[in-house]
Parts: C-alpha cells; sequence; structure tokens
C-alpha cells in the first residue's frame, strides 16, 4: 500500500511535468501594461476563439497559479496578439490591486465580501464586481515524518495540531487514527499561510465547519491561530513541508503532487478515510449551492460531508471581474481568456494539474455569465 502511495504522487508529478515539457515553447504573459490597445482583433484558433489584443493584466489566488500557467500557455499560443500575465500574489491582494483598477480580473479563493462589493462599485462603470468560479480542487494537508507515507487524521485532530494543543507526532489522539504506523517522538512544526490568503479561508472554514468545538477561531484569510510558522503563498508553505522534518501545512494538491509529498487521508465519519484527489474533491463540490445573487456565481461548499469518497476540504477559485463597465481596453480580450477557461477544453487540462474541473451545471451557468460581461 505505502509502495502504490508513493508511486501514485511519483506518477501524477510525471504527468504534470510531461504536460509543462510540451507547452515550454509557447509564449508566456508579459509584465508589460503600455501595449494595451484594445481594437477589434477576432480569429479563430482551433477551439479558442480570439478577440481584443495588447497586454491583460491579472493577479490573485496562488491556488490556481499551476492552473493558470498552463491556461495562459495554451490561450497565448493561439492568440498572440494579446499577452496575458497573471501574478499569484494571493487572494486578499489580488482582489486590492482589481479594487485599485490596476488589473482586469482578479483570482480569488473566497468569494468578495459585501464592503469589497461596495467598493468595486468605484472601479465597476454603473454596476459592480461578481465572482465567477472557475477552478476547483482539494486543499491538501501534507506532512514530513520521516519516511512515514501514509497517514489518517479528522478534522479534530488537525484542528488541536493548527492550533498548538497537540504538538508531537506519538500523541496518542494520532496513534488512535494510525494504529500500527511508527509514529516516531518528533516535534510537530505546522506551517500556515503568512500572506492573506483564500486557501487559508477554506481550510479554516472546514476547521470551524468540522470541528467546532476544537476550532474557537473564526474562519478567514488572515491566519488567526497562535504558534506554528508562517510562509508567503502555497509554494512557500509547501516548500517548507518539503525540507522541514515533522512539518504539517495545507496547500492545493498540484503543490503536493509536483513535489512529491505525501498527504492526510481524512477520517469524516464515511466508512473508509477519503485521500485528497481531484475525484474526491469534484464529489464535496457537486453538493455545493450557489448564493450569490443575480450574475453572482459565489458558492456555498459542503465542508461537512460525509459522503462517501467526498474530500471536504476544498476550495473553488473564482475570477472576479465587473459585471457591467468593464475597461473598454481590455473588455474583449478578457471575454475570450474567461470563455476559454470556462469551456470543455480549458476545464478538460485541470486534472493534469491536480485540480477539479466544475461541475457541468455550473460550468454552464459560467459560461452564460462571461458572455454576458459588458
Amino acid at each position: 500500500m505505502m509502495l502504490q502511495r508513493k508511486n501514485g504522487l511519483r506518477a501524477v508529478a510525471a504527468g504534470a511535468l510531461v504536460v509543462s515539457g510540451l507547452l515550454a515553447l509557447t509564449a508566456c504573459g508579459s509584465d508589460d501594461n503600455s501595449g494595451s490597445s484594445g481594437g477589434d482583433a477576432s480569429k479563430q484558433a482551433g477551439n479558442i476563439k480570439c478577440e481584443g489584443k495588447g497586454s491583460l493584466l491579472a493577479s490573485g489566488s496562488s491556488a490556481q497559479k499551476n492552473a493558470m500557467d498552463l491556461w495562459v500557455r495554451n490561450y497565448t499560443a493561439a492568440c498572440g496578439d494579446t499577452q496575458v500575465n497573471y501574478k499569484a500574489t494571493g487572494s486578499g491582494a489580488g482582489i486590492q490591486e482589481f479594487l485599485q483598477g490596476k488589473t482586469a480580473f482578479a483570482g480569488s479563493d473566497s468569494a468578495l465580501k459585501p464592503e469589497e462589493v461596495t467598493a468595486s462599485k468605484e472601479v465597476c462603470t454603473d454596476s459592480q464586481a461578481i465572482d465567477i468560479p472557475m477552478v476547483g480542487g482539494p486543499i491538501a494537508v501534507g506532512f514530513h515524518v520521516g519516511d512515514l507515507d501514509k497517514l489518517t487524521l479528522d478534522a479534530e485532530t488537525l484542528a488541536k495540531i493548527f492550533d498548538s494543543k497537540i504538538t508531537n507526532w506519538n500523541d496518542e489522539a494520532i496513534k488512535k487514527l494510525n494504529p500500527g504506523a511508527k509514529l516516531p517522538d518528533l516535534k510537530i512544526q505546522p506551517f500556515h499561510r503568512s500572506d492573506e490568503s483564500g486557501t487559508t479561508d477554506n481550510f479554516t472554514k472546514y476547521l470551524k465547519a468540522a470541528a467546532p468545538s476544537a476550532w474557537p477561531h473564526e474562519p478567514g484569510k488572515a491566519w488567526e491561530a497562535k504558534g506554528g510558522q508562517a510562509a508567503d503563498g502555497s509554494a512557500g508553505v509547501s516548500s517548507q513541508v518539503k525540507q522541514v522534518n515533522g512539518a504539517i501545512s495545507y496547500f492545493e494538491l498540484s503543490y503536493a503532487t509536483s513535489g512529491s509529498i505525501p498527504t492526510v487521508d481524512l477520517k469524516t465519519g464515511a466508512a473508509a478515510p477519503v485521500q485528497a484527489t481531484t475525484e474526491n474533491a469534484s464529489k464535496a463540490i457537486s453538493e455545493a449551492k450557489i448564493v450569490g445573487k443575480g450574475k453572482d456565481l459565489a458558492l456555498q461548499l459542503a465542508y461537512d460531508t460525509k459522503a462517501e469518497g467526498a474530500y471536504p476540504i476544498t476550495l473553488v477559485t473564482y475570477e472576479i471581474a465587473c459585471e457591467k463597465g468593464n475597461k473598454a481596453d481590455t473588455l474583449q480580450a478578457t471575454k475570450s481568456f474567461l470563455t476559454y477557461l470556462a469551456s470543455e477544453d480549458g476545464q478538460s487540462v485541470l486534472k493534469e494539474r491536480g485540480y477539479a474541473a466544475l461541475p457541468p451545471e455550473i460550468a454552464t451557468k459560467v459560461r452564460e455569465t462571461v458572455t454576458a460581461l459588458s
């Protein structure tokens, strides 16, 4: 079983590297924003309809970075008149740049707050920003405990680990969940995000929903619990887990697969512990409900699901754009790029990078919403 798990991680990581290698020759985005000239450039490149030209700037969620890298390479290879530059600054910073009018759209792993919607009316002419879900996936809990490559935890134990209530890997609570495992007398070193992060928001929403008595803190993009160590971005926390014996942290599955980092199986109340896989995340995301109003497609995720095979620590990354009143010089390119992301082709490549495609019924609404942007 342990050998199978290691081989599975290596296979997925190898698949991602193959895709990356095949796409390495395609054009990447540019940081230069001086060339945004708008225009009516329109052509069909394969299944991608290219419209607009110039520089398309966006920033935000680091959770979707690996997916965005692939999307940008595919799109710019087909649509050479548009240079797409996406900076993984974190959800909080991305929303702030969008609200300051610096970017055409933002990526966020959390839906807009009411005050952010209000602020967006300053940059969206006679309108406001909306949440457009585009990519989903599991938030894996990666660990580095000697040569251990299989570990089961539940929400209560995770909450106590990240709240510094359980501090050693041979704690009785961990032993009980992992009978027969060789758990060392080793200090637990939990890492959390130092930046405001939608990944943190979703992870703490899971802890609050699934273990409310063990997690006294309010969910949010900023980490509230005491103790632990911090690192910047998903790349930062995952690299710490890779390097530090005794470490544990939360990050998107793509970072675990690319770094060959083993991940926690979750005891949820289902018949068997649930692995962090795109398929299992899709089962949980399919239970999500649209709670946004009008064209806003904010989702309510089922963090406390006990459904068989449903992995509950999930996130959905939204692209944040103006429903109306988008900047004229980037509107067509924004719609063209987001149309590709929401298309069957755009969604079908996600699994290669450890992400989950949108459920069909949500994807249909997303395509309708993108088409109506003005």
